[in-house]
């Protein structure tokens, strides 16, 4: 039995990753403008380069789901089949899984803790997220915090991931013991779809499943219509499906589809950027390195934020929220960090977990 994954390198995904974080990133700028829990002195048009980034700055939050989506995609390629004929036990799965996320997780909670303290002290308030109690701290450390609607605590962002890995959990069952046919996940994505539409929660698990498992059915149908007849055919609808709103829509129009937006936007996007890039060895390591640094891009983000305001009111310097100079600073300390961060941490704690736990250094599965 071939016990070896796909060795296609999803460039062109790497690359939406980045771009997504990038949307966060932006979308997220406007927290400098926060004292305590409260925006003061906000214009949203005056924030750095709003016209070209003015989607980012609006609809930037989108980017979740996308990243939801894109993670679907990747795990259904890698991994269905390697769990459903159980060359993959679930053991080795979550160990793969976890020693990528739980490590800076840990550590930004713990930074972004004492952060808080330092705020408070200072403030009489909290920054921006205000459930720091021993509750969440708890919570956080298990990456529960948004299993059941508590609402954000300490690093924030970590709530997405707090609900991907349930979803995880899930997929995994699901192809251990239902099966990986297409019908499995057409009847996933409708019982999600219904859950949804008839709003019968509110937890932000059943939207993240419904993301996953699209992306998830788009790596189906690119499997099953590669180097076919059809791949150009669904190759060109993806782009017109992904140009059309582009060039149609304004600001008002969106608003109105934004729900459903990404649910036809985000699969057609995908499926274009699972095409396969040619490219040099130097532009290929390139993008994988951007695709790489975008969990710490977005686990950093906020307590950079806090660090950088703390720093600033010790000096009772003005924060320059609008100067266009403080922004590219910020974003270029965003990625310098990032990319420090994975080189020198969360890739020598991932191997060395997964070495520990069961030999997986060497593994050819997904990161």
């Amino acid at each position: 039995m071939n016990n070896t994954l796909p060795e296609k390198k999803l460039l062109g995904l790497e690359i939406l990753r980045f771009i997504s974080a990038m949307a966060i990133l932006v979308f997220h700028y406007q927290q400098f403008a926060y004292v305590g829990l409260a925006l003061v002195n906000y214009q949203a048009d005056q924030q750095p380069f709003y016209s070209p980034f003015k989607w980012f700055y609006l609809h930037g939050e989108l980017g979740v789901q996308f990243f939801w989506c894109i993670r679907g995609f990747i795990f259904f390629w890698k991994y269905q089949n390697a769990i459903h004929q159980k060359i993959i036990s679930g053991g080795k799965f979550f160990v793969l899984r976890l020693s990528r996320l739980y490590p800076l997780h840990f550590a930004t909670l713990l930074l972004i803790a004492a952060l808080q303290i330092i705020y408070f002290k200072d403030y009489g308030n909290y920054f921006v997220v205000h459930n720091n109690d021993l509750k969440h701290f708890i919570l956080q450390l298990f990456l529960a915090s948004n299993w059941g609607g508590q609402g954000f605590s300490f690093n924030a962002p970590i709530w997405s991931i707090s609900v991907e890995v349930l979803v995880y959990l899930f997929f995994f069952l699901v192809l251990r013991y239902i099966g990986k046919a297409v019908w499995i996940t057409l009847l996933v994505l409708l019982i999600g779809g219904f859950i949804k539409y008839h709003n019968l929660t509110e937890s932000f698990i059943v939207d993240c499943i419904i993301y996953f498992y699209l992306g998830g059915l788009t790596a189906q149908i690119f499997k099953l219509t590669e180097q076919t007849k059809y791949q150009k055919f669904i190759l060109a609808l993806s782009l017109v499906v992904v140009i059309s709103p582009l060039v149609l829509l304004n600001e008002d129009s969106f608003r109105q589809i934004k729900p459903i937006f990404l649910v036809i936007f985000a699969p057609a996007l995908i499926y274009i950027g699972a095409m396969e890039l040619k490219v040099s060895q130097k532009i290929g390591n390139l993008i994988e390195a951007l695709g790489n640094m975008t969990y710490s891009s977005y686990l950093i983000h906020l307590p950079l934020q806090l660090c950088i305001v703390l720093m600033l009111g010790a000096f009772n310097i003005v924060m320059p929220f609008y100067s266009p100079y403080f922004f590219i600073l910020y974003m270029v300390l965003v990625l310098c960090l990032s990319r420090l961060i994975y080189l020198r941490f969360e890739k020598p704690m991932q191997d060395f977990i997964r070495l520990r736990a069961s030999g997986l250094k060497k593994t050819k599965y997904p990161i």
